[in-house]
């Protein structure tokens, strides 16, 4: 008795094109494995950057972007930490002085450092028949040029320890470092600290200070 073996040409046919579908669908599952991992590659390539991108063009401050590209006035209006400030520098007219070209760095008092001050100051200060004395005191916390943490940490290591910055209105201040902290001293002996450096602004910089500083009476 013979047996047949031999599959007939049209099975082999069925089996040929079955296998030739297999590898058609596993060669097209790795291209698309292989372009999937590098689209998600760069996926996650252009989010890092992004981010870091974030983190080196803005600072938050009480709550809100400090955008670089904006200056003194328009990013110091959307903290919630400077309230009393942005109140004082109106109430001062020195809005239009910290909206030019500058550059200015600016050491900016929280609300928290207002609230340190004797009672009845910053009321007092805001009357319109202090003025004067208003724009001394906050024109004391101003410094023609922009200085980052890293110059004025650079120039108290120069000093040997300290180093003397002239405010706008004249007065002197010395900056020195206790530990990792940059710390302002005044006319006064009243000492503040950076509590949030380098918010870079488009015609200079703030440092955020914990105190307000007071020029020599």
């Amino acid at each position: 008795m013979k047996f047949k073996t031999a599959l007939p040409s049209s099975a082999f046919i069925r089996i040929y094109n079955n296998k030739s579908t297999i590898m058609k669908t596993k060669n097209i599952f790795k291209a698309f494995l292989f372009v999937s991992i590098l689209s998600l590659g760069a996926c996650n390539s252009t989010k890092d950057t992004a981010t870091m991108n974030d983190k080196n063009m803005t600072v938050m401050v009480g709550g809100a972007a400090m955008y670089p590209t904006k200056n003194i006035v328009e990013n110091a209006v959307n903290s919630k930490d400077h309230t009393t400030l942005v109140a004082a520098v109106k109430a001062a007219d020195l809005v239009t002085t910290l909206q030019g070209d500058g550059p200015f760095t600016v050491f900016a008092p929280t609300n928290a450092a207002f609230d340190k001050l004797p009672a009845g100051t910053v009321a007092s200060l805001l009357e319109a028949e202090n003025k004067k004395q208003l724009q001394n005191v906050l024109t004391y916390h101003v410094v023609a040029g922009k200085y980052s943490a890293t110059d004025i940490m650079n120039a108290i290591k120069k000093g040997n320890g300290k180093a003397m910055f002239t405010a706008v209105n004249g007065g002197k201040l010395t900056a020195s470092m206790s530990g990792k902290n940059v710390i302002i001293t005044d006319a006064n002996g009243g000492t503040s600290t950076v509590t949030i450096a380098d918010v870079n602004q488009s015609n200079g910089v703030i440092h955020v200070v914990n105190t307000v500083m007071l020029p020599g009476m």
